[in-house]
């Protein structure tokens, strides 16, 4: 039989290779020895030479055979759950879950985590900004895994497990989580296993992971650049100091008495932003494609005198608030990740009451952090109280982070640690890497001019013409975080498949196109800095739109 009609999944049973044809569904290779080799995996040992960075090994805790419907396709796959044992025996675990399928198509996709992690991503699962229709990569053959970023969040601590930030009291799990230890230790133990189960180790290694996940995406590349042949990076939380600094900022601006618009003003904003920028793109249709033409003074709002009147309008110090959020911000001492400041987010981010967990939130932020305060204001909280000051009993408005006193010192030694600002990847490209860049313009959680800031210190440092050999970076307009509750623009582009012709075949993307998963409205996903202008004819087709700059 000619091997290439064939997927490489191997069965090695008794000695002798069962190999699987490309054509045959899952079920028709559900063997007792497939069933076998599976179980065997259990109390499979990880030995700590297999790791590349310190740990002390790891081992299989369980492992089956599972057979289930996974993006609307029937397959089987084995499932191995493990836990990698850390160098401080005080420490936690790191945890992670890897699906084998029986048709393997001899690729790897690692999935990266959100906010503080804690818990393992579904191995299941897609790719940010997935089209909702498309199968996943598990449904594709590939052999999938993640892990918890080496703690497991605890309910108690906080109810929403990836703001649990308590694990960070320990040294070896806060650099597991902040420097991206956990992400090179899961990767070498899931491609140990890997090899284990197929005989074979993968032709093609991918990432993809947005928010916290987008971050690692780019730890991974920037640390470790030869592990992975394809990124895919979704709103990146590269800068995580920067922003936890410009969170804290948020923060103590919106808890001052007064400052905090509730949910009525909060609508009024974004309805008021969305009327003012709403055309500037050549289409009145609730996406901003510009936001940096967006112009819109929330003045216009004010209340008679700046007092506050009453929900239709803003007092003098919600405005401040307003803009101080939407504003950049730089501190005024220097830390060790040399980052400066945070860009500070538009308008059309946080006021829209769609997703009031992420932007605003409905209740100001207080003393203790209410879980109705914003997501970035409880990721502040508990960063002082865990990541800081490593005393869970702190006041988080006690510190003041544009003067910090006696926690300069620990602040700038947790942005070496947070801050993933390494813009020379050209060991990367090297390797022959390439990056897929994604960010929606409305993001309420991670802004996009941070990304932006990335994008242009890689293209700084690497060229123009370099970066774009390797990397392709899109601004998705009126996509928020992560597609959260019902945003303007609900981003779904087949990333995957581009991330497979690129790294493998070297064919770029080309015009690529993204669709709204809630209505099918169609736009040119444009490479940053260009942005969709409308044209002429139907404003639900991407061939109405332009590209342009400007």
């Amino acid at each position: 039989m000619n091997p290439r009609t064939l997927t490489g999944v191997a069965l090695a049973t008794a000695g002798v290779l069962l190999a699987v044809p490309a054509h045959a569904r899952p079920s028709q290779v559900v063997t007792p020895s497939a069933d076998a080799r599976c179980t065997s995996l259990a109390g499979t040992a990880i030995p700590s030479s297999a790791i590349s960075l310190r740990t002390r090994g790891g081992r299989v805790d369980a492992a089956s055979p599972v057979t289930e419907t996974v993006g609307g396709v029937s397959l089987t796959y084995c499932r191995a759950d493990a836990a990698l044992s850390p160098v401080d025996r005080s420490a936690p675990d790191i945890r992670l879950r890897v699906a084998l399928p029986l048709d393997w198509n001899r690729r790897s996709m690692m999935f990266g985590g959100g906010g503080y992690n804690g818990t393992v991503p579904d191995v299941r699962g897609d790719v940010p900004f997935a089209p909702t229709d498309g199968a996943p990569p598990l449904a594709r053959g590939y052999a999938t895994y993640a892990g918890d970023s080496g703690h497991q969040a605890d309910p108690a601590k906080h109810p929403i497990l990836s703001l649990d930030g308590s694990f960070a009291v320990n040294d070896e799990a806060l650099r597991n989580f902040a420097a991206g230890d956990a992400l090179k230790k899961t990767h070498d133990a899931a491609q140990f296993l890997i090899r284990t189960f197929y005989r074979a180790k993968p032709r093609h290694t991918y990432f993809a992971g947005g928010s916290t996940g987008g971050r690692e995406a780019l730890a991974m590349i920037q640390r470790w650049p030869t592990a992975m042949d394809g990124v895919i990076s979704a709103y990146p939380a590269w800068n995580n100091l920067a922003e936890a600094l410009y969170l804290g900022h948020a923060t103590h601006e919106l808890a001052r008495p007064g400052a905090f618009p509730g949910p009525e003003k909060q609508t009024l904003l974004y309805e008021s932003v969305m009327r003012a920028c709403d055309g500037l793109d050549g289409l009145t249709d609730r996406v901003v494609s510009n936001p940096d033409a967006c112009r819109f003074d929330p003045g216009a709002l004010r209340c008679p005198d700046g007092a506050d009147t009453g929900p239709s309008c803003l007092s003098d110090r919600q405005i401040a608030a307003v803009r101080v959020i939407s504003s950049p911000w730089k501190w005024p001492y220097r830390v060790a990740s040399g980052e400066r400041g945070y860009p500070g987010f538009p308008f059309l981010s946080g006021a829209d009451l769609r997703t009031p967990v992420l932007g605003f939130g409905t209740t100001a932020p207080s003393t203790p952090m209410p879980l109705t305060s914003g997501y970035g204001m409880q990721y502040w909280d508990q960063w002082v109280r865990y990541f800081l000051t490593r005393d869970p009993d702190r006041d988080s408005l006690s510190v003041d982070p544009a003067r910090p006193g006696t926690w300069l010192k620990r602040i700038s030694e947790l942005s070496k640690l947070q801050d993933m600002n390494d813009a020379d990847l050209s060991p990367f490209a090297r390797a022959g890497g390439k990056l897929l860049l994604l960010h929606g313009a409305a993001d309420e959680l991670v802004s996009h001019r941070a990304t932006n800031d990335y994008y242009e210190r890689v293209s700084d440092v690497v060229g123009p013409r370099g970066t774009r050999e390797f990397m392709r970076y899109y601004l998705v307009p009126g996509a928020n975080h992560a597609n959260f509750g019902s945003p303007a623009f609900a981003a779904s582009w087949d990333s995957l498949t581009a991330i497979e012709r690129w790294s493998e075949q070297g064919r770029a993307p080309v015009a690529p196109v993204v669709v709204d998963a809630g209505d099918g409205r169609a736009r040119p996903l444009c490479e940053y800095p260009s942005w969709p202008r409308y044209r002429a004819g139907d404003p639900d087709d991407a061939a109405g739109f332009r590209c342009v700059r400007g």
